[in-house]
């Protein structure tokens, strides 16, 4: 069954409905490969990418089981879309309100017509992305790989004297030299008490002997990322930056080991938090434990304070807990892991334990 088949599947929709997709991670996932720009339209009948010039001869590569439809100046994209809707006896569109501007929104309604109701789609495709295909995860396996190698690589580039912004730039290279596509997300590197900064960006800063850097990365292959971090120490760290890396290590290591299907994403996170919070830095861990992974780099779902969803066989997730103390400095150790039925498999497999260069 094809993506789109499932995604007409698990919402049950009759001859008069139709989807439209505009979310590019979706229409790469329901198409199946196609990458460029526009929109798609699925209903019982039809399948039709609506696009324009640039991507039509992309599209049909991309996507052989959809028709294309190319716009125009006197033809846009709406245009098309209601055309499509009118000739298909369409009187109910599923859309993607929570990815459209009010403008978008009302301007597609405006030339579809009144007569046509819509519907939220309600984050139906990623429902679906949720439980990831052979295919897919090898696809993130082969990003993994790459982001573990690159960090390997980078260790003995670290030195006394550089920024972390140089390390970024060096790291970047070094995961697109190994293969990499494209990058997951924005490095993250965080030297001495920008480690206090969960979400870091690679400054002037000059690393000094003596600081933890933790660098928070990952490589995208077929168009599919990798989620890693490490952070390591240049030369001796301080006795409570050691504890502090042991405790994040304990806390990563026991949810890695109690991740599997059938287990409640709340569970999981409060599992860290827990043992955070005994070890005397409560407060200190102030986000989630980790996200889903796939063509976008944060995904459903998460392991978090509000999130009781039960974990499925096929998930990829990280596990990432951290501790940050303004002022001294943070720690926060990561990996990708693939849910199974009776535990996990990391997929970035670089050593977590503490490695001082």
């Amino acid at each position: 069954m094809t993506a789109s088949e499932k995604l007409l599947d698990l919402l049950h929709l009759g001859p008069q409905s139709a989807v439209v997709i505009h979310d590019p991670s979706n229409m790469f996932y329901l198409t199946e490969g196609y990458s460029g720009e526009g929109l798609v339209f699925i209903s019982a009948e039809k399948r039709v990418i609506i696009t324009d010039f640039r991507y039509t001869e992309q599209a049909e590569r991309q996507a052989p089981g959809f028709t294309v439809e190319m716009t125009d100046k006197d033809h846009k994209a709406d245009q098309v879309l209601a055309a499509l809707v009118k000739a298909g006896g369409i009187t109910e569109l599923r859309a993607e309100t929570n990815y459209l501007s009010v403008d978008s929104f009302e301007a597609m309604r405006a030339a579809v017509g009144e007569e046509v109701s819509f519907v939220p789609l309600a984050e139906a495709p990623q429902k679906l992305r949720q439980i990831k295909t052979p295919s897919e995860v090898l696809a993130i396996r082969k990003a993994c790989d790459i982001t573990s190698e690159a960090f390997n690589a980078i260790l003995p580039k670290i030195r006394e004297g550089m920024t972390e912004k140089e390390l970024q730039i060096e790291l970047d290279f070094t995961m697109f030299r190994l293969g990499a596509e494209e990058l997951a997300f924005s490095t993250i590197v965080a030297s001495g008490e920008n480690g206090s900064l969960p979400h870091a960006i690679p400054g002037s800063r000059v690393i000094k002997n003596g600081d933890m850097i933790t660098m928070d990365f990952g490589a995208k292959v077929g168009h599919y990322c990798a989620d890693m971090t490490r952070t390591v120490a240049l030369g001796k760290p301080s006795d409570e930056m050691r504890k502090i890396y042991e405790t994040v290590l304990r806390a990563q290591s026991m949810c890695e080991d109690a991740l599997s299907a059938g287990k409640n994403c709340f569970e999981i996170d409060k599992l860290a938090r827990d043992y955070i919070d005994a070890r005397g830095y409560a407060g200190r861990f102030g986000h989630g434990l980790g996200h889903s992974v796939g063509i976008d780099i944060h995904e459903e779902p998460r392991l978090n304070t509000i999130c009781h969803d039960v974990l499925k066989a096929g998930i990829v997730i990280t596990v990432e807990p951290g501790i940050y103390i303004p002022g001294l400095g943070g720690v926060r150790i990561e990996n990708t892991c693939l849910v199974k039925e009776n535990g996990c498999v990391p997929l970035t497999t670089a050593d977590k334990q503490l490695i001082i260069l």
